[in-house]
């Protein structure tokens, strides 16, 4: 093992574990996991799956898990601003220190929390104390406990990509000091995660530089004169600020002083325990590496010939980590799963050759060369490349089955397009059963999917061995279809998102053109754009920077400019962002150009350079289309995002203009007019709403007339503008400070236009609300079509999530509900009998809009149906219109 080759243990040796940072790591890395139930489980999960690998590779007699407690500690009183700029523990993160808590001694590690002090602080202190005794490994990502390293300390980290080992060697051939040096190389360039500003104008470079002669803040006090002129000049009446940062970033070494070693010895864990925690949790792949991790720690006294899940060992395979497998449950005779197994184990068969499959549940998974096939008591192997006849013969056997579970069904057909023949009704789509129970999650692979983390409460993956995919995938379907049906899911799966995904398929194969010439001049122009911008930019801010730095674009903003500062990164930079030089529009010449600037670069670094290399050798681009990715049920589209292409003002028109059709041919674009409004008026029944649309009149026009006490036709521009920011912004639970900065006006009159709003718009405050008694009394939501969304936080006791929760439940009944009205209308304009007939066909999607190509003579009566079926697809309250154009370019069509 890497660690042991790097540490040469004699014996023993002792492991401190940095939970805090694996916690913390664990927890943004992984943001989307949570229980059935909606509990918060990333970080939980990643720090158990590091703890199980580290007693699996360790075998550890001696270790110690330490967390940072509440509070403040002594670095605070020396240094008020020490760590100010952090943010309290998100919620979501602070319900997993119990859990977390409860499992890491289940392990059979102590656990020590720290008080008044640093975790960091207790290991320094422990490796410093114990390093003689014994060798030290530190388990810990954190570059502060780089200063602890020693010919007898070394560092792991094996929560990375890729594990990670430190020693004092690797650390001093990196920075060409000493690990003691390591807080005074922080006092002089700054910690921006803890807050520590460091000395101006010093970084790594000059730091290190100033330390490969002086290894101490003390060497440069009393050596000035051999410090480099430059970096002198830097540190003039700055030197007692390094020496208290310093105070800040060395760890004490002197704590715990009574501490024994055998405190910290590894006890024997209780797996069954163990398992039950991780089940609890619905870790089902964690609670298949228990034995591995688990299995005679050194010393323990253990009968050789009984493993410690209590199978005969002379059942185990050769693989130490698979543990003992048993196969019972597969055709042929119980055999170890091992390579020369396998063929045994897993048979290969021709399609003929398979069980009959009427009225069976199965499961197919796409391998390397072929796929599993899973009935109930047997997994078989097909070799079968994409347009074989053994592909073919498989489709057509598949026909007899009963719900054929498979992991994506647009994956599966788009590599072997002979499945789309087979009926739609016998597809089981594991993936987007997975996504509408839980549509947060964000990724449904078959890797996570064949965790069971979407299946119920009580199903174990651990009982199938790994390979078994085709019947973990049956067993995963016939799991996850009462699920579906038990909360109403079944039909929107079976009537929309089935079919869809087919459509989704046909649509990528279709793509779109492009006009390279088109792509080219436009490319040219926004270069000479930004070239010119560039110059103007230098000029105000006088003197040259890097436009796309943005500490350089900070120094001129708000040092050079003295531009009042709005907010800064996560690491603790000064925030430059787009929403930042929103705020200060207006307040220098500067800040205008640079928005301007930024609008120019991303057209240019976003659209016109890469969409031409992606174009296939048919001359068209041809995105993904993801039908899982978002919680309320929107399409979006990759590789590449056409959901996002410019559409308003010149840009946007000539960006349009660079998509056209096939020669003989024109683009049919249909766009529903203001469609969530309309669903907006169909749920809440306002009054005033529904008047609107069924008068045909200006909606943003009719609103301002409402807020200004005024004639629809005496509202000026400035005030339509207003009331469509309002009518939109509200919809997506704007409040009166970004409303505020949206139209340029104070906060109190935002406040006003909002209580302004509600008033003539009565009966929506109430809509609203009920929209939130419904997440608090289910814990989600539903749209029209039946789509659900869990909201676990409706109910936090931090105002800043219960807010955020709030605004999603309304978004998502009105946006997910207008998200379902246009994907009815995808599968009534793919499946039309008469579109087909004019040879139109349906080639892009982008938000409330369908585009089709149809031949040039056509292309009007497509236009007219399209327009006709989507208007039609669902009966509101209100009419739902459809605004169809057509051309040759998609600027002309829209």
């Amino acid at each position: 093992m890497p660690l042991r080759d790097a540490t040469a243990p004699a014996t023993d040796t002792l492991y401190l574990i940095d939970g805090s940072s694996f916690l913390f790591r664990g927890y943004y890395a992984y943001g989307d996991l949570a229980r059935s139930d909606g509990f918060p489980t990333n970080a939980l999960y990643i720090v158990m799956r590091i703890l199980l690998k580290f007693m699996r590779d360790a075998k550890p007699a001696h270790a110690l898990f330490l967390l940072d407690g509440k509070g403040k500690n002594f670095r605070h009183e020396l240094y008020p601003s020490y760590k100010a700029n952090r943010v309290a523990m998100p919620e979501p993160l602070a319900l997993q220190i119990d859990p977390l808590l409860r499992g890491v001694p289940l392990l059979g590690l102590p656990v020590l929390v720290s008080d008044g002090f640093e975790a960091d602080d207790y290991i320094a202190s422990l490796a410093a104390r114990f390093k003689a005794r014994l060798p030290v490994v530190i388990l810990a990502s954190d570059k502060d406990l780089r200063q602890c390293l020693d010919a007898d300390v070394t560092m792991w980290d094996p929560g990375g990509k890729t594990e990670k080992i430190i020693t004092v060697a690797d650390f001093q051939a990196e920075y060409g000091i000493a690990p003691s040096s390591w807080p005074d190389l922080q006092a002089l360039t700054g910690d921006a995660s803890d807050n520590i500003p460091g000395i101006p104008g010093i970084g790594p470079k000059t730091a290190l530089a100033i330390l490969h002669g002086h290894p101490t803040l003390e060497d440069v006090r009393d050596h000035p004169g051999d410090v480099p002129p430059a970096a002198r000049k830097k540190l003039d009446g700055r030197l007692d600020e390094a020496f208290l940062f310093r105070e800040l970033t060395r760890l004490r070494t002197d704590l715990l002083p009574e501490a024994d070693l055998e405190a910290f010895a590894v006890r024997p864990a209780d797996r069954v325990q163990v398992v039950r925690f991780l089940e609890e949790f619905e870790f089902r792949s964690l609670a298949r590496e228990v034995d591995a991790a688990l299995s005679r720690p050194p010393g323990a006294s253990q009968d050789a010939s009984q493993d410690v899940s209590g199978t005969p060992s002379g059942l185990a395979g050769k693989g130490e980590s698979s543990g003992p497998r048993q196969l019972s449950l597969l055709c042929g005779p119980a055999a170890a799963l091992e390579p020369e197994n396998v063929a045994e184990a897993f048979p290969e068969a021709a399609p003929r050759d398979l069980p009959d499959p009427s009225g069976r549940d199965l499961g197919l998974v796409p391998v390397p060369g072929g796929f599993a096939v899973g009935y109930p008591d047997a997994e078989y192997r097909v070799r079968a490349k994409p347009g074989s006849p053994e592909a073919a013969a498989l489709a057509g056997r598949l026909v007899m089955a009963g719900r054929v579970a498979v992991p994506s069904l647009k994956e599966l057909a788009e590599a072997y397009p002979v499945f789309e023949t087979v009926p739609l009704r016998i597809w089981c789509d594991l993936g987007l059963g997975a996504y509408l129970l839980q549509p947060e999650s964000r990724n449904y692979t078959w890797e996570r999917l064949k965790d069971g983390l979407f299946a119920d409460p009580g199903f174990d993956s651990a009982a199938y061995a790994p390979g078994e995919d085709g019947r973990l995938a049956a067993a995963l379907g016939a799991s996850l279809a009462p699920r579906l049906a038990a909360a109403g899911l079944a039909p929107l799966v079976e009537n929309l998102e089935k079919p869809l995904s087919l459509v989704l398929l046909r649509m990528q194969r279709a793509g779109i053109g492009i006009d390279q010439q088109a792509f080219a001049a436009f490319l040219d122009e926004v270069s000479q754009g930004l070239a010119r911008l560039t110059a103007e930019i230098h000029t105000l801010a006088g003197r040259v920077f890097n436009l796309r730095s943005s500490r350089q674009l900070a120094e001129v903003l708000f040092g050079d400019l003295g531009l009042a500062r709005q907010g800064k990164t996560p690491g603790g930079a000064v925030s430059t962002s787009s929403e930042v030089l929103d705020r200060l529009a207006g307040s220098h010449p500067l800040v205008d150009k640079i928005l301007e600037y930024r609008k120019l670069e991303k057209l240019r670094s976003t659209y016109l350079e890469p969409l031409p290399r992606m174009v296939s050798p048919d001359g068209r681009l041809h995105t993904t289309f993801n039908q899982t990715a978002t919680a309320t049920g929107r399409l979006s589209s990759s590789n590449p995002n056409l959901q996002n292409i410019p559409i308003r003002g010149d840009m946007g028109r000539r960006m349009r203009a660079c998509f056209r059709a096939a020669p003989g041919r024109l683009l049919v674009a249909s766009d529903y007019s203001q469609i969530e409004l309309r669903v907006l008026a169909h749920l809440s029944k306002d009054p005033a709403l529904v008047a609107a649309f069924e008068e045909n009149t200006d909606i943003h026009a009719r609103t301002a007339a409402l807020l200004f006490d005024k004639e629809a036709a005496e509202v000026t521009p400035d005030e339509r503008r207003g009331a469509k920011t309002i009518n939109f912004g509200l919809l997506y639970g704007m409040g009166p400070q970004k409303l505020s900065r949206e139209l340029h006006i104070s906060m109190d009159r935002a406040k006003d236009f909002i209580a302004r709003y509600f008033e003539k718009l009565g009966t929506l405050a109430g809509f609203y609300e009920s929209i939130v008694d419904e997440a608090r009394s289910k814990g989600f939501v539903v749209t029209m079509a039946g789509r659900r969304r869990l909201l676990p936080d409706i109910e936090s006791k931090n105002p800043q999530l219960q807010s955020q929760a709030k605004r999603q439940a309304i978004n998502t009944v009105v946006q997910g509900s207008a998200a379902d009205i246009i994907k009815m209308a995808m599968l009534a304009a793919d499946g039309d009998r008469e579109l087909a007939s004019l040879g139109a066909r349906l080639i892009l999607q982008v938000h409330d809009e369908l585009v089709m190509e149809a031949p040039a003579e056509t292309a009007s009566r497509v236009g007219e149906r399209l327009a006709g079926l989507m208007s039609g697809v669902v009966r509101l309250a209100v009419p739902l219109t459809v605004e169809t154009g057509l051309g040759e370019t998609w600027a002309l069509a829209h």
